[in-house]
């Protein structure tokens, strides 16, 4: 058993390990520019929200429907549907490059809500508190809003990062690269089931691992029971 256990790692090891490499660049670069993207568009669907601080309706209504068209696309159908998009600001429509327009057309929308629910349940009387003192809106965001709504926000990443990473296991279906391209490849059309197995258990680890580290971030950052 440890013969064919040292052959496999001889023989599969270094795809295995590059292939986790590009899925983790693949889940963390477009999660990253997503909730620079999906904060901006939360903030504002809040403030703009009938009875908000800001209240826009058409404003609103108009950022409202085109995050709920944006969420409505399944991944794979959105990938394919913006690849001349996505050659035409990346330079390819496949690989690593080519999954990260539509990761973050995916995931922006969806953490947009997310901080708009998240901020909506921030207590009212602390808004009120720096809006008394004659704070500008940005203020009050910035120390207020978001400061607030913090612990519900880091426990989101963990629930975004997972997403993101079982899309970046459907996009490895059409020769993404990464882990789930790799199970495709070798455990589906060339029938090697081991790797298959060992690509899915890197995989389930990965998601404990994300799940393990926002959940003592989200304990580190929440102060109210203190």
């Amino acid at each position: 058993m440890l013969d064919a256990a040292n052959a496999f790692i001889a023989e599969y090891g270094e795809l295995l390990v590059e292939g986790t490499g590009s899925t983790i660049v693949m889940v963390l670069v477009p999660t990253l520019i997503s909730y620079i993207i999906g904060i901006a568009l939360g903030v504002v669907l809040y403030l703009t929200a009938p009875g908000s601080l800001r209240p826009a309706p058409a404003l609103n209504a108009v950022l409202g429907w085109v995050v709920n068209i944006l969420r409505s696309f399944p991944f794979i159908v959105l990938m394919v549907f913006i690849i001349p998009f996505t050659r035409l600001i990346m330079g390819t429509g496949s690989g690593i490059l080519g999954t990260i327009p539509p990761l973050v057309l995916s995931a922006s929308p969806f953490i947009a809500r997310m901080i708009e629910q998240s901020l909506a349940e921030v207590p009212r009387e602390s808004v009120e508190a720096v809006e008394a003192c004659g704070a500008s809106t940005a203020r009050i965001v910035f120390s207020a809003l978001l400061p607030e709504a913090l612990p519900s926000i880091v426990r989101g990443v963990a629930v975004v990062l997972i997403s993101v990473l079982g899309y970046t296991a459907m996009a490895g279906a059409i020769g993404a690269g990464g882990l789930g391209d790799i199970a495709v490849r070798y455990g589906y059309y060339r029938r090697v089931d081991e790797v298959m197995i060992v690509a899915v258990i890197i995989l389930v680890v990965i998601v404990q691992v994300i799940q393990g580290v926002c959940d003592i971030a989200a304990r580190k950052v929440d102060h109210r029971g203190v």
